[in-house]
């Protein structure tokens, strides 16, 4: 024992290296065990504890043998211009010393192996982390991470869709991780983030890892609320009843036709697959149909042929930006906004349309743009109703602030959900009854292929007070 830790530290390069593993080993084994106790919940120490210290423990490692091996080499080359020839040492366990020393060796290399094993593991558990994903790269994730907690999956991790499940996908990822840091590091990402990732895995190994289009079987009443710009901001309700369908291999109807394994739907479109051009249908029997829109591109700049997924209508199932009309609405439903203040529809979207250099600058300029409209034309209300005003304007500047990002240039809008058709194309990017075959058949634009309305924007739906108990 007393001869190795001589040559760790007769030599200036192996006693850098034992100091760097021994210190990194210390900071490793104290920060996991601070975390195992639960005191820690910042990404960036799991990044430091599993990622950047290990490097610099195993940066150690190198040193000590390479340290060593110098020493030993001028040992040589001394002994040689002497009297004795250069020789390689002779390992001889039959003498104390030498076993000792092996075994002290194996020992440290035991532990050092552990240490690096339980480092490399909790290093790709932080890597997977929602927390990883979301806060490491604060202001190109900023607008994912927002929207991902205000989501349905917000408490599923960020790699079970992003990656899923198998090793091919989880090297695929790291090895695209490893340019998006360097894109980050020197600020070459674009502006707003593009969609849709065309290299993303198929919905079958992620989505319908929970969700299986044939357990969604048969129709759902649907109730959208919405309030009218005028003084009372009136409440007006529409009821669809929507044919959800679902039944694969016989029958097949509803929505979830475009899913059933029998119909098998392609289409090429633009990059943002925002404009559909040619769509290909093959039914049960073989039968094949070309739906082509007028003045379609032809070649390559039509793009190229995709078989239709679950994320071509659901593109948005988890990272949802909403449109001012959504969020306004939903939070005078919810009572956040009181109905109270005259005209609070109307002058919200008016503020929170406009287009402000920050969050900061919006939230003090929608409740500057408020508390002027009232003390302008409704002087009492500002005066008895501050508090609702003050309030709103809060709930306004918080709904700019998860949906607008100045700094990645994420506006409303940016982000067009395809479920529907109510504020963005969706349905109507094939649905439009322009998607002809050249006999003349198209695809149909007939509200009732995949819904029924049962009332349209009124202030007490029939259907609604003959549901209630």
């Amino acid at each position: 024992m007393r001869h190795f830790f001589i040559a760790l530290t007769r030599n200036p390069i192996s006693l850098i290296g034992t100091a760097i593993t021994t210190a990194s080993a210390i900071l490793i084994v104290t920060l996991f065990a601070i975390e195992l106790f639960g005191f820690l919940g910042n990404p960036y120490i799991g990044i430091l504890a599993y990622m950047i210290l290990p490097g610099i423990f195993l940066f150690g490692l190198i040193l000590i043998p390479i340290g060593i091996r110098r020493e030993r080499r001028r040992s040589l080359q001394a002994e040689a211009d002497g009297e004795a020839p250069a020789r390689f040492p002779v390992i001889d366990l039959n003498r104390g010393r030498i076993r000792r020393w092996a075994l002290t060796v194996v020992a440290l290399t035991a532990v050092n192996v552990v240490i690096l094993s339980v480092a490399t593991y909790k290093g790709v558990e932080v890597m997977e982390s929602t927390e990883f994903c979301g806060s490491t790269c604060h202001t190109v994730m900023q607008p994912e991470r927002v929207a991902h907690e205000r989501s349905p999956h917000s408490r599923v991790k960020c790699v079970e869709c992003h990656i899923g499940p198998g090793a091919d996908w989880f090297v695929k990822s790291k090895l695209s991780g490893a340019w998006q840091v360097v894109s980050v590091a020197f600020e070459l990402y674009p502006t707003p983030i593009p969609t849709p990732v065309h290299d993303l895995r198929p919905a079958r190994e992620t989505c319908e890892q929970c969700h299986w289009p044939t357990k969604f079987v048969g129709d759902q009443l649907k109730v959208f609320t919405h309030y009218e710009e005028n003084e009372a901001s009136t409440e007006v309700k529409s009821v669809l009843l929507l044919r959800v369908g679902g039944i694969q291999g016989r029958d097949s109807h509803g929505i979830h036709w475009h899913v059933d394994p029998n119909n098998v739907v392609r289409y090429r479109s633009d990059a943002s697959r925002e404009t559909i051009y040619d769509v290909e249908l093959t039914g049960p029997d073989g039968t094949v149909k070309t739906f082509r829109k007028d003045e379609s591109p032809e070649g390559e700049e039509a793009g190229e042929w995709r078989t239709m997924d679950c994320v071509d209508c659901h593109n948005r199932p988890t990272h949802i930006y909403r449109t001012p009309e959504e969020e306004v609405d939903n939070a005078l439903r919810l009572g956040h906004i009181s109905r109270d203040l005259p005209y609070i529809r109307r002058e919200g979207m008016r503020a929170i349309r406009q287009e402000y250099a920050s969050h900061e600058e919006a939230r003090e300029q929608i409740a500057a743009t408020l508390n002027e409209y009232y003390r302008e034309n409704h002087a009492d209300v500002a005066q008895s109703s501050s508090e609702l005003i003050a309030a709103a304007s809060a709930v306004l500047g918080d709904l700019y602030a998860t949906n607008v990002f100045p700094s990645m240039k994420v506006t409303w809008g940016t982000y067009p959900n395809h479920i529907g058709h109510q504020y963005y194309d969706g349905c109507f990017r094939c649905h439009d009854d322009e998607h002809v075959t050249e006999e003349g058949e198209a695809i149909s634009q007939d509200c009732f292929t995949c819904h029924t309305l049962l009332a349209m924007e009124e202030e007490a739906p029939e259907i609604l007070e003959e549901l209630q108990p």
